[in-house]
């Protein structure tokens, strides 16, 4: 295995071009990328499992066919490079159809979450210019008060105006040449998720196919004798990044599960597809672990590797993992704007510290800035940036894509604060806005949480800084119990005292409240921020009725 050192020795911008791609820098289309060069492989692009039940399978042969009549219609209806056109869909063959005829024009793909109401559906357009939205029966409903030029629906009403999906594309020839764009062109147009005021638009550039394809081989290690899946939802980052453009621009197969996520679920299609290489994110992972029971030995003879992005992995899942399933179960950072960036790799040779990050995945470089902006040393504490400069592969131009105040000279801020570790990695504390300053000492949220992860109780914890005029603020956590559990008095201070004996004396949240859930993004990202807002609320009240 090539250690991680060499690989940054071995990285050549120029020569992955020739070597990962069929174009060019000024020369590339993502549905080439993505679907036209594996065509005559003759292998499955997509294994689909449905809602109610039913499985296929689509060649890339047939999603060549599909895209080039998708695509014409597209073009009917005057849409061309730079058109953008969204997709209201949930994991079908139809959503997959949907991008690769978007690119196959060199118009702009935009996901759509399924989870979305029509006030976040209206924001995104709008801001996007949104042309074409492409939706289902069940999703349409959403876009009544919506102003969109065009609909595409699956299953059409035949009450209704719209055109229907599957009727469109029986009208249309499968002939359509791809239009060549450049590394600069955008591709895809995604957005914040959104936990602080309105979601800001990404624009994401070609280039960054040549960044994707780096984490699926570095990081993730994807092999062509993977059954891989990749548990997140295409309508965010990671899912869409590396569960759709990643995976097919290698002419690996992709697994969708139309259904909502459960354990039940997941496990029926870790043992039916005898999955070896399986990514998601720690709420995934936690789920899991919540309900070990259910692992039995045969997913041992399988499962390969695992790798986790979105947030940081807990100690006793990381465990659990390697013990009892005997595999690794690494931990990856990247950001909507950036893509995957920092990793713990699979494929490379290189020292692997639990709880921590890891190391700039080839073609990126990090760095630890401090309040002046100046890079800090080994076991110094900061915000991570990455240094634009010496990332060939780093393509954020910024928000909507010149808003730039993220960026301070050559370094792009990232808004998360980090230990520079003594082994030159990235050990998470928190976002800058998370962390706990309680009696001059500052806290992560994380460690308090992964320590009363670690209580057979708890099936999920967060923990913010509760406002307090003696100590600035007080640990304070919300705790999910396992259905068999109670909420107590007792109980309380049994994890009180566990955290303080295993974390640190001042440490320990020194409030703990039992909810029934967690507020999150639709992408699973705990919302810590409104727990933290509430508090304040609550603490701004009291004051007013002194």
């Amino acid at each position: 295995m090539k250690t991680l050192n060499q690989a940054y020795q071995d990285f050549n911008f120029d020569a992955l071009i020739g070597e990962q791609l069929r174009g060019s820098a000024q020369a590339i289309n993502a549905y080439v990328e993505c679907c036209q060069r594996h065509a005559g492989q003759h292998q499955a692009a997509l294994l689909w499992e449905g809602k109610n039940g039913e499985s296929s399978q689509w060649s890339f042969e047939q999603l060549d066919d599909a895209s080039g009549k998708l695509a014409n219609y597209f073009k009917s209806l005057g849409l061309k490079k730079g058109s953008c056109i969204a997709g209201l869909l949930p994991r079908t063959p139809e959503l997959l159809i949907t991008v690769l005829a978007a690119w196959r024009i060199g118009a702009v793909y935009q996901p759509l979450f399924t989870a979305f109401e029509s006030k976040a559906i209206e924001h995104r357009i709008e801001t996007a210019q949104t042309q074409l939205i492409v939706t289902n029966a069940d999703q349409r409903p959403k876009l009544n008060s919506v102003k969109a030029p065009h609909i595409l629906t699956v299953q059409a009403d035949q009450a209704s105006q719209d055109a229907d999906f599957w009727t469109v594309l029986e009208q249309q020839p499968a002939g359509c040449e791809p239009e060549m764009l450049t590394f600069d062109d955008h591709f895809l147009m995604m957005f914040t998720s959104g936990t602080t005021g309105l979601a800001k638009s990404v624009p994401v550039p070609l280039k960054a196919v040549l960044a994707f394809k780096g984490y699926m081989t570095h990081a993730v290690d994807l092999r062509a004798e993977d059954s891989f899946w990749n548990l997140a939802d295409p309508g965010w980052a990671y899912g869409l990044y590396y569960g759709i453009t990643g995976p097919l621009s290698l002419g690996h197969s992709i697994i969708m599960d139309e259904r909502a996520f459960s354990v039940d679920n997941a496990l029926q299609i870790i043992r039916k597809y005898k999955v070896s290489n399986l990514t998601g994110s720690p709420t995934a992972f936690r789920m899991f672990f919540g309900f070990k029971e259910k692992f039995d030995a045969s997913i041992k003879a399988h499962l390969r590797v695992v790798s986790s992005a979105g947030e940081p992995l807990t100690p006793e899942v990381i465990h659990w993992f390697n013990h009892d399933l005997g595999v690794n179960i690494y931990d990856q950072y990247g950001q909507t704007e950036l893509g995957m960036v920092i990793a713990n790799h699979h494929a490379l040779e290189h020292y692997k510290k639990v709880g921590s990050a890891g190391y700039a995945i080839p073609g990126h470089r990090f760095a630890v800035l401090d309040k002046a902006h100046q890079e800090v040393e080994l076991g110094g504490v900061g915000t991570l940036a990455i240094d634009c400069s010496q990332s060939p592969l780093f393509w954020f131009s910024g928000y909507g894509g010149n808003n730039r105040k993220s960026f301070v000279g050559h370094y792009y801020l990232t808004g998360d604060t980090v230990r520079l570790n003594e082994q030159g990695g990235v050990d998470f504390i928190g976002r800058a806005d998370d962390v706990i300053t309680t009696s001059g000492y500052r806290v992560g949220p994380f460690d308090v949480e992964s320590t009363l992860l670690e209580c057979e109780e708890v099936l999920e914890s967060a923990v913010v800084g509760k406002p307090d005029p003696e100590r600035t603020e007080i640990v304070k956590a919300f705790v999910v119990l396992k259905p068999q559990y109670a909420a107590s008095a007792a109980l309380m201070q049994q994890l009180q005292d566990y955290v303080r004996s295993r974390l640190s004396k001042h440490a320990y949240p020194k409030e703990i409240e039992f909810v029934a859930n967690l507020p999150k993004t639709s992408s699973g990202k705990i919302q810590r921020n409104l727990l933290k807002q509430q508090e304040i609320a609550k603490a701004e009240n009291m004051q007013k009725a002194v």
